[in-house]
């Protein structure tokens, strides 16, 4: 029994040991198993100060070529002169407000707002996400109000010096005149022109999809030869979302790059303001984006082309990721279309992973990964099906204890031996005392005669924990549970039971499985197996209402599946004693 004292010691002390790193969690503090990114917090830093902003060229190194002259804030300021390597970045006085407009465009699944300065989309509201401070409210990804700066940006850079192509800084005029999807798709078309090139940026806008294709066409109206680059950014300020109901997680938010190469490389705020930032600077191939819980943003350039990934801190709270491609050489009167993709939206699986190789990595599962994965296309098989996430919840329960059956068949079986030997138990510790060596061995021989494993009842638990970790982190990350209602009170399975219906029915199962095992003879392990299901239900308070669910459901179908095993193993036993 000194192999069972320990691993309950051991069950118990880790139980603590998350109910204190939840509580750290909460208070703002450091996740003590390490971040799984950065803390969300519902508070926000100031927005940078538009005047004060300046263009910043990107760092050169020694084996690569960057354009310079590459401007990366969104600040308002006129339109941009490009720099030689050799000058230092250039500040731009703010720009009267007249030259810039907003343009607003609807669809089915988005509100946008385009700013005519640069042609830049400043806002995406995803009409069919709340927001979680404001249900009444659509979810706002991109935005650029007074609280927060989140931008997505192209522009034409590699200009001689004392000229300037179109930027995301230069003025440009809308072309196009619908604003309301009215078919499949809608084109929104903004043009420029500077210094002998033109610029016509096409958003095209499809029905029912997060993917929206952008096409720049470039145009020589110059008399030399042009060799021009065309850079994709996304800028962001460094505060994090507003955080969900529950307290217990860390989730990441920051920029992030995709390589064939390096696959997925996730960058800190902070290791950007300290220059340790480290991801792969070139490659013919990939995406960049930036992440935040459950939603996305990221370009995919044109593949098999050389580019030149970069990550920078422009301002005081605002960071860049941007990627820069050659164009090629443009002759007098040619023109050369480049198109890319933008991803703005929820981190669907699906429709990412068909938009570009390992843009579905944004939904990371940690590293149970190889479980988290079936686990989850399992689960959006049943849905099919079924129609509501709770409901497959269910589902999935009954499936995972059906493979599980067998396993746990033995576990209940050398857990009702245990039982019937109790009483035995309890006779050696009265015949033996304090004699624990003479006791120990007394309890061997008898487990040994009576053919009864005594941690056989441990190990279906053992088994199942990576099964539930994963199950974990899928109902975190997946955002098919954010708002995903099941019934009644339960509105929100990733959020925790607002009336804590759940917790107490999951302590009660646990409650009613310890009294159909047997009670250990060591009065200290009895009282830390009665304390178990206040641990475990105090912990389930904070965790999602999809996690309790499944834990209230497995322990349903583990008291059905051990009571008929029991009910088996008396029957048997009573033809063995006739």
């Amino acid at each position: 029994m000194d192999i069972r004292r320990t691993v309950l010691w051991m069950i118990f002390s880790f139980s603590l040991l998350l109910l204190w790193n939840n509580w750290q969690v909460y208070s703002g503090n450091p996740s003590l198993f390490g971040e799984w990114g950065i803390t969300q917090t519902t508070g926000t830093a100031a927005k940078p100060e538009p005047a004060k902003l300046a263009t910043r060229q990107p760092a050169n190194t020694a084996n690569t070529s960057i354009p310079s002259g590459l401007p990366a804030t969104p600040a308002p300021a006129a339109t941009p002169g490009v720099a030689a390597a050799s000058e230092p970045p250039v500040d731009h006085a703010q720009k009267p407000a007249s030259s810039s407009k907003k343009i607003d465009i609807r669809t089915d699944v988005y509100d946008l707002t385009f700013d005519t300065q640069g042609a830049q989309l400043v806002k995406a509201e995803l009409t069919k996400y709340k927001d979680l401070e404001d249900p009444t409210k659509p979810m706002v990804l991109l935005d650029d109000s007074a609280h927060s700066t989140y931008l997505a940006q192209t522009g034409v850079v590699g200009a001689p010096a004392g000229q300037s192509y179109p930027t995301h800084l230069t003025p440009f005029r809308l072309v196009s005149t619908d604003h309301v999807m009215t078919g499949n798709t809608l084109k929104v078309v903004f043009e420029a022109e500077s210094d002998g090139v033109k610029v016509v940026k096409t958003y095209t806008l499809h029905k029912d999809s997060y993917a929206i294709d952008v096409q720049n066409d470039i145009y020589n109206t110059g008399s030399h030869v042009i060799d021009p680059s065309l850079y994709f950014q996304l800028s962001r300020d460094g505060n994090d979302p507003p955080a969900a109901t529950q307290f217990f997680h860390s989730s990441f938010t920051g920029p992030v790059v995709y390589s064939s190469e390096d696959k997925y490389q996730k960058v800190k705020f902070s290791e950007i303001d300290k220059g340790k930032a480290s991801y792969i600077k070139q490659a013919n191939n990939g995406w960049i984006g930036i992440v935040q819980h459950y939603f996305a943003t990221a370009w995919i350039p044109p593949q098999n082309k050389t580019r030149y990934n970069e990550m920078l801190r422009v301002a005081n709270n605002l960071y860049a990721v941007r990627s820069i491609e050659s164009v090629g050489k443009i002759e007098p009167g040619q023109h050369q279309s480049v198109l890319a993709h933008l991803w703005v939206g929820p981190q669907d699986q699906k429709a990412m992973s068909q938009l570009a190789p390992g843009l579905d990595v944004v939904v990371d599962y940690g590293f149970l990964t190889i479980i988290a994965k079936p686990l989850f296309q399992l689960m959006t098989w049943i849905h099919s099906y079924v129609g509501n996430w709770g409901w497959t919840i269910v589902v999935l329960t009954l499936l995972i204890k059906l493979v599980f059956y067998p396993l746990s068949a033995a576990g209940y079986r050398s857990m009702a031996k245990m039982k019937l030997v109790t009483p035995r138990l309890q006779e050696m510790k009265k015949t033996f005392g304090g004699d624990r060596a003479k006791m120990n061995q007394a309890m061997m021989q008898m487990y040994k005669t009576e053919k009864i494993n005594p941690l056989g009842g441990c190990l279906p638990m053992i088994v199942q924990v990576p099964v539930f970790i994963a199950l974990y982190w899928v109902l975190l990350g997946s955002v098919e549970m954010r708002g995903a209602p099941w019934i009644l009170w339960i509105h929100d399975l990733s959020a925790r039971d607002p009336l804590f219906i759940l917790p107490a029915i999951m302590m009660a199962t646990m409650f009613l499985q310890i009294k159909l095992n047997p009670t250990p003879p060591d009065p200290m392990q009895a009282k830390m197996m009665m304390a178990m299901p206040l641990v475990f239900g105090g912990m389930m308070f904070f965790f999602p209402a999809g996690l309790v669910l499944y834990y209230c459901f497995n322990n349903a179908v583990s008291i059905a599946q051990q009571r008929y095993i029991m009910h088996r193993l008396d029957k048997e036993m009573a033809v063995v004693h006739r």
